[in-house]
């Protein structure tokens, strides 16, 4: 009888410990992420820019990553054609017409992470938005994952413990960011975003 109780009890602590409180991977009930095809897709960008960072930012002599070109991160999402940032790096693409805040979401940001289910492979960054290419404002990110520690090679997480960070969502399906987010400010024309960097 003890034995049977103590599975009974073991099971919901473990699953509680694993679901965060945000938005689950794509094929999970409750995610609000969106395919590359959906239709409410407007257009993609047209142009990017890419420094790139270290292979292992807590390692600097592990040099800088290499793979991809810029021109694989504009147009619509594509998994074979990738640019790695690496640790610190950065991609700024603009727009051709502006996004503007509107009801709910207004873009989304496609990463090339893999898995299924609870656990996948994410390539998380901080989100910024400018409307004039200079001054760029950072989407308030939220962890439910230790920050101060750096997950090594291919560490499997749960997109339930992100909120606001792109690449929280495996291969063809991108993170929903909504510019109310953003503070008001009069250096942000949330009318007229013509920059998104990563």
């Amino acid at each position: 009888m003890v034995r049977i109780i103590w599975i009974i009890l073991l099971f919901p602590v473990v699953t509680w410990a694993q679901q965060g409180p945000y938005s689950p991977q794509f094929d999970l009930p409750g995610s609000n992420a969106i395919h590359k095809d959906s239709n409410i897709i407007r257009f993609w960008a047209i142009d990017c820019e890419v420094i790139r960072g270290y292979k292992r930012i807590d390692k600097p002599d592990s040099g800088l990553v290499s793979s991809g070109v810029a021109l694989n991160a504009i147009g619509k999402s594509d998994a074979p054609s990738v640019v790695s940032l690496g640790d610190g790096g950065e991609a700024v693409v603009r727009f051709m017409g502006g996004i503007y805040d509107g009801d709910g979401p207004d873009f989304a940001v496609f990463e090339n992470g893999f898995g299924m289910g609870e656990f996948a492979f994410l390539e998380l960054a901080f989100v910024e938005a400018s409307s004039d290419g200079i001054h760029f404002f950072r989407f308030p990110a939220l962890s439910s994952q230790d920050t101060t520690t750096q997950l090594d090679a291919f560490t499997y997480t749960d997109a339930s413990w992100y909120h606001n960070l792109a690449g929280k969502y495996t291969v063809g399906y991108g993170v929903p960011f909504d510019l109310t987010d953003l503070p008001d400010t009069s250096l942000l024309d949330k009318t007229n975003i013509t920059h998104i960097k990563l």
